[in-house]
């Protein structure tokens, strides 16, 4: 292994969402499977502090870290290809960037020199690149690089990736470029002219890419990859071609057959081997090959970007493959839920989950989907507002407090079965302020949780600001909802179940953030356990009935 870390940037040119993130997971991916010791970051160009404030359908979900980092949503493929949590240090923003050197500047440290791009932000990005290289923990350290090349928000970034490969010296820093090769079906026509002038525009800055990754539909010939190395200064091993898959999970092995590691690892004078990637595989297979279908009902309100609830969706893929059954997800818009079409829209499903969010808007469609499913025994999972919803669907159907709610919603709520958290009452600033990050969880014995967890204590990542409300919880659990998971020391409740439903859980945390390839999370293996015997019990029930 190298005793100094190494850095592979990876930036993008001509279109954004061509799959950076994936790109770089799926090479991580394969290095770590040789032995070398591999994380990701990624360096967003936008001046929001960080992804905390951002609305869903700006930018999808805002992934937790361990730490309390509220980040960008890349990190979760990070972690879920590399097995390998993400801290604050993976994420970093023109906002962060700032920031710190404003404040540095407010305390005098640049001795009244005038501050600029060159050189206080450009070394404060390349401070914050190699925070992670200087840990000691890391032999590889890829940064993804944010939006376009040209893009002039992305301009200090380029400029530090530059400075630092000067830095760096020779084998131990290289530039992967991603691009898109596009088809243009009138002409029939493969087209290298946007990856040429992409090249260009990043050698007008400075930086010379060392190998070109070409996004594509179609499979690009020899001639093609040769007249790709002549324009844009790369050898013709270092054109790689990355094709649409069906997964993104079929990606390591397509970069593996196209030779990404190995010309990686050339460039950075490191030793390649054969990866070992027989678990991968194995995953994928079983994700390939179901024995049988069902389908979860996704509740949520913003279904129509699905990057709102990525890591969900993910950990449905993953606790699938264990279970060998290919989860189909039913999105389903909370806002147009009533009682009028609850039937109609639910009667079909082998499970429920409702979704995170915040706010009021589709909350009472939420409601109405939890009673349904509570009613008809059909497994339900409530995520973070999902468990609270749950809660209140409870509280006024069953325990009879009619106008029971949650004071996020109806801040003079008689009834505040949910309600703001103690320590958030005097927060103003929203930003970074929520309770984040990994917090512990006693469950009690004999639950259905303890039993899936197998374990008495576990730790999950948290994002929010209401709870339930301790006030109520004997009245609740007198009803027959039970808290089964505490916060051993403020006593929050953090998980409820109802044991005389066939698989009710509502929790107040979020298990989507640590589901993985390699582990796929316990909570969604059992979920999607009970919603395949719930098919099944549905089907031998037609048959009987036949």
């Amino acid at each position: 292994m190298s005793t100094t870390a190494k850095y592979i940037f990876v930036t993008g040119g001509v279109t954004s969402s061509l799959g950076k993130g994936i790109i770089a997971a799926s090479l991580a991916k394969l290095l770590q499977a040789q032995g070398y010791r591999v994380t990701i970051q990624k360096l967003d160009p936008y001046i929001n502090v960080d992804p905390g404030t951002l609305n869903p359908y700006e930018h999808g979900e805002c992934y937790v870290t361990e730490d309390g980092a509220e980040t960008d949503l890349d990190l979760g493929h990070y972690e879920r290809f590399l097995n390998v949590p993400t801290s604050q240090a993976n994420n970093v923003t023109t906002g962060r960037i700032y920031q710190s050197v404003i404040d540095k500047e407010r305390k005098g440290e640049f001795l009244g020199k005038t501050v600029q791009v060159i050189p206080h932000i450009t070394d404060e990005i390349k401070h914050r690149i190699q925070l992670l290289g200087k840990s000691g923990d890391y032999d590889i350290i890829i940064t993804e690089i944010g939006g376009t090349v040209g893009d002039i928000e992305s301009l200090p970034y380029i400029e530090a990736v530059r400075q630092l490969r000067w830095d760096l010296g020779d084998n131990n820093g290289i530039v992967i470029h991603l691009t898109l090769v596009p088809y243009l079906s009138a002409a029939g026509e493969l087209k290298t002219k946007p990856t040429q002038h992409s090249v260009k525009t990043l050698m007008e800055s400075g930086v010379m890419a060392d190998i070109l990754v070409c996004r594509t539909e179609h499979n690009l010939p020899g001639d093609l990859r040769r007249k790709l190395a002549l324009f844009c200064n790369v050898r013709e091993e270092a054109v790689i071609q990355s094709i649409d898959a069906s997964t993104i999970y079929d990606v390591p092995n397509l970069m593996l057959k196209e030779g990404l590691d190995k010309v990686v690892l050339k460039k950075l004078a490191l030793k390649s081997s054969a990866p070992d990637i027989k678990k991968w595989n194995q995953f994928l297979f079983k994700h390939k090959n179901p024995k049988t279908e069902i389908t979860i009902g996704l509740i949520g309100k913003y279904v129509e970007l699905q990057d709102s609830y990525k890591s969900i969706l993910e950990s449905f893929i993953h606790a699938g493959a264990a279970n060998e059954v290919k989860v189909n997800i039913e999105s389903i818009h909370s806002e147009y839920l009533n009682d009028d079409n609850i039937k109609l829209k639910l009667c079909h499903l082998d499970g429920v989950l409702v979704a995170p969010g915040f706010g009021e808007r589709g909350v009472e469609g939420k409601i109405n989907a939890v009673r349904y499913v509570r009613e008809n025994n059909v497994p339900f999972l409530g995520i973070c507002l999902g468990m609270q919803m749950a809660v209140i669907e409870f509280a006024r159907n069953v325990v009879g407090i009619a106008n029971a709610n949650s004071t996020e919603m109806d801040p003079n709520t008689p009834n505040p079965i949910i309600d703001l958290m103690e320590d958030q009452k005097t927060i103003t600033r929203k930003g970074g302020t929520m309770r984040l990050g990994a917090w512990d969880c006693e469950l009690k014995s004999g639950s259905l949780m303890s039993k899936i967890y197998k374990n008495d204590i576990i730790r999950e990542r948290h994002r929010h600001r209401y709870e339930f409300n301790g006030a109520y919880k004997a009245q609740m659990e007198a009803a027959g909802m039970l808290a089964t998971g505490l916060n051993p020391d403020t006593g929050l409740v953090e998980i409820i179940e109802i044991p005389s439903h066939p698989w009710f859980v509502g929790v107040q945390y979020h298990p989507e953030y640590k589901s993985t390839v390699a582990n796929p999370h316990p909570l969604f293996v059992a979920f999607i356990k009970a919603a395949l015997a719930y098919y099944k019990n549905k089907k031998s029930a037609k048959v009987s009935k036949s």
